[in-house]
């Protein structure tokens, strides 16, 4: 189940989590995907980072 987090700076950008098999990576509302990670955690972590970088 993708997660999903809001950014309070820009409501433009909304973030998912997505897996795929053993993977996950985050997607973003404005296009950009982030790399594949082995970690749930890293993956969000990525996420946050883009929310806060746009």
């Amino acid at each position: 189940m993708p997660q999903q987090e809001l950014s309070a700076d820009d409501p433009a950008h909304l973030t998912t989590t997505v897996e795929r098999g053993s993977f996950a990576h985050a997607r973003c509302s404005c296009g950009w995907a982030g790399p594949a990670r082995r970690s749930r955690d890293r993956a969000r972590s990525d996420a946050r980072a883009h929310s806060s970088d746009a």
